[in-house]
């Protein structure tokens, strides 16, 4: 059992229990918001895992079919697996005025075959018949023959075949939305955009994390401009939990296998998600099997296999507990990897604490797997995408009895010296922290930023001495995870600008911290760099790219918003560990808020907003560590001429045999500085040559 403590930005919760709360149609409180836009033809709604996306489809699409004319609906999921999701629902036994019903025969998801063109061809041929089932004269049905559920690539391969104009006057309802891209590549997002440029469809879009880590935009901005948006945001959802208090994100680094440090970081004594690397990624042995087989025997002693679930009994080493273990990363037997799968998600067992303890994954378990019980995710390597990340996240986020914390671990390579890739694990770092300060942002309350003195909101609780004018005032609405924050110097903003401040914040932030320039520069050269740089220059810029039709005016607005709110969560979290480790983030803000005489515009600007990532890195990296990562950004900035570098780098080597250690990049000392930024730049000239050197001899 881990006794380590990991390093982490721990985010307290209020647990209102305002998240179970059901109105008198049955709908939670994300599901009536959705429900209050059912009249929208494009809706985009974006929502943590288990906040109940799939029943807000039913009820926004049994609306459809029976008030707006829409003749069929098609739910559209990523994999097979996630279709159970939308199966029969009597949502009347909770108030509502009808019931959601598939019938058998329209419900691909459940159809055997595989997802490539030639085994659904008779998926196709199911999702024309079911479009030429429709009759006119059904009128209002709810029998079971109106709705379809079936995977994206059946989808794909359907509009390929029967063309879009077949779907006019239909629902299509895309779950897991972030799978779509304006990429060239991504057939579904070009199939999309035909679809939205007839006009002749209603479009619901859903995902948990809407914004990309690495890859392509969603939708085009004049695309997504088309759609209206409902957000609701984890700090909400986990905020009006019952029992889910705490969510901490932390990062483990590992010099050698991560095998030798899994130990560290893996309790078995929380009920645990492992996802093991790719066998493509560098933090792999390549042997997977191996891998499961060395995890189990860091939780004890293997024992054998239960008999009607297939999960392997582990006996752990101090306790003699047995372990139940489900292994998803076996695929060397379709048989048994079934009969694990089946046992996981059967739905007799969702609410036996004691069916499962740990699940080990390679690229199963990310998205739309509900395992209400799970206290620990623990990631191994670097993410392609912070989608992932928070996909991965969104398996601890389940609010269940006796769950009052959950943590994200990602066990990542440390950089060294003697990496000749230090440059590209210096690039995952980066990702690692922008993930870890996204995370903060997904989860930070929502902010409604005034200028100062514009009065107070209702259902705001403005602390003991109330709202007072000319004051600096800060006001918590607990109930929905909202703070009101009044600051000098901000601007007015058009109605697109405040719309992209109430729907888009968490996303505009995203694509700030996803840059990796803007990072860099926040986390590794604060010293040269006046935070200004940052939020009036770069951030700006980011702003332009993602709104360009964003007028300079509000794209001031907009960048202000997004500066404050940044800032502000990660000032309130260096202040909630100075305070109390327990302070809950709606708190840590409001006390930060009051802490300093004046929340201006000017004051947020001068704040690095990357400090506290920084902080988490120098809590789980040693100083060398830091060092060669200050090295290799300061090359990339300073071009220095491969002659003038070597000697730079000779004078360096006499440096620091008349001084006793090397020369320092983050030197107070300018010649010192000097002298460093020429060896890291003699190291890039070398690295080009070896590998300019070895091209040439693979073409050869």
């Amino acid at each position: 059992m881990s006794s380590v403590k990991i390093p982490s930005v721990s985010i307290a919760v209020g647990h209102t229990g305002r998240s179970t709360h059901v109105n008198e149609l049955g709908m939670r409180p994300m599901q009536e918001r959705v429900y209050q836009m059912r009249g929208e033809q494009f809706l985009l709604i974006k929502s943590p895992p288990a906040s109940g996306k799939s029943r807000a489809l039913m009820y926004i699409a049994l609306d459809k079919l029976a008030n707006q004319g829409v003749k069929q609906a098609l739910v559209v999921v990523p994999e097979r697996s996630i279709g159970s999701s939308f199966s029969d629902e009597p949502l009347s036994t909770y108030g509502f005025w009808a019931d959601w019903t598939v019938k058998p025969r329209w419900n691909l998801c459940a159809m055997p075959g595989g997802e490539d063109a030639q085994s659904s061809k008779g998926k196709v041929k199911a999702v024309g018949e079911f479009l030429a089932s429709w009759n006119q004269n059904d009128g209002d049905r709810n029998d079971g023959n109106a709705a379809l559920v079936c995977t994206h690539a059946t989808f794909r391969f359907a509009v390929e075949a029967l063309g879009p104009e077949v779907f006019d006057g239909r629902l299509i309802a895309i779950d897991e939305f972030h799978h779509v891209a304006i990429h060239e590549e991504n057939v579904l997002g070009a199939q999309l955009k035909e679809l939205l440029n007839r006009g002749q469809v209603h479009v619901v879009a859903m995902t948990g994390s809407y914004f990309r880590g690495d890859a392509a935009a969603i939708l085009s901005p004049e695309d997504e401009a088309r759609f209206a948006t409902v957000t609701y945001t984890y700090y909400e959802q986990l905020n009006g939990y019952q029992y889910l208090k705490s969510l901490d994100i932390g990062y483990w680094f590992y010099s050698g296998s991560y095998l030798e440090a899994i130990h560290e970081v893996l309790d078995s004594s929380l009920k645990t998600i492992v996802h093991i690397p790719s066998v493509n990624s560098s933090a792999s042995s390549t042997d997977k099997y191996a891998e499961v087989n060395e995890i189990m025997g860091v939780l004890g002693e293997w024992v054998g296999r239960d008999e009607t679930t297939d999960f392997h009994l582990v006996r752990q080493k101090d306790s003699g507990r047995i372990l139940k273990v489900a292994d998803l990363v076996d695929d060397s037997d379709t048989n048994r990897r079934s009969k694990v799968l089946g046992a996981l998600r059967d739905p007799a067992h969702r609410n036996d604490r004691d069916h499962v303890d740990v699940i080990l994954a390679l690229g199963m378990a990310k998205e739309g797997f509900d395992w209400i019980w799970c206290e620990h995710a623990l990631t191994v390597g670097y993410r392609n995408s912070l989608t992932e990340i928070v996909q991965i996240i969104g398996r601890v986020t389940r609010d269940a009895p006796e769950k009052s914390r959950a943590k994200f671990t990602n066990l990542v390579a440390e950089p060294m010296a003697a990496q000749s890739d230090v440059v590209e694990a210096v690039n995952d770092t980066l990702k690692a922290i922008a993930a870890s300060l996204l995370m903060e942002q997904v989860i930070a309350p929502r902010f409604d930023f005034t200028p100062k003195n514009t009065g107070p909101k209702p259902g705001f609780d403005y602390g003991v001495d109330s709202y007072k004018a000319g004051e600096t005032n800060v006001g918590v609405n607990e109930q929905a995870g909202t703070i009101h924050a009044e600051i000098r110097g901000l601007k007015e903003m058009s109605p697109e600008a405040a719309r992209i401040c109430r729907e888009d914040l968490n996303d505009v932030i995203a694509a700030v911290v996803q840059d990796k320039d803007t990072l860099s520069k926040g986390l590794f050269d604060a010293e040269n760099t006046v935070p200004q740089e940052t939020t009036q220059v770069r951030i700006p810029k980011i702003i332009r790219d993602r709104y360009p039709d964003l007028g300079e005016a509000d794209v001031e607005a907009v960048r202000q918003s997004a500066v404050a709110a940044l800032t502000l969560v990660q000032t309130a979290v260096k202040m909630e560990e100075k305070v109390n480790a327990n302070l809950g983030l709606l708190e840590g803000v409001r006390r930060f808020v009051l802490h300093v005489r004046e929340l201006s515009v000017d004051l947020i600007d001068a704040i690095n907003p990357f400090g506290e990532a920084y902080a988490v890195l120098a809590r789980t990296m040693n100083e060398d560590t830091l060092r060669q990562m200050q090295e290799k950004i300061a090359a990339k900035k300073v071009s220095i001429p491969e002659g003038e570098a070597l000697t730079l780098a000779r004078r360096a080597l006499d440096w620091q045999r008349e001084k006793g250690r090397p020369v320092q990049i983050a030197s107070a000392d300018a010649w010192e500085r000097r002298l460093a930024e020429g060896v890291a730049a003699y190291r890039q000239h070398t690295a080009r040559k070896k590998a300019k050197a070895a091209a040439a001899g693979a073409t050869a």
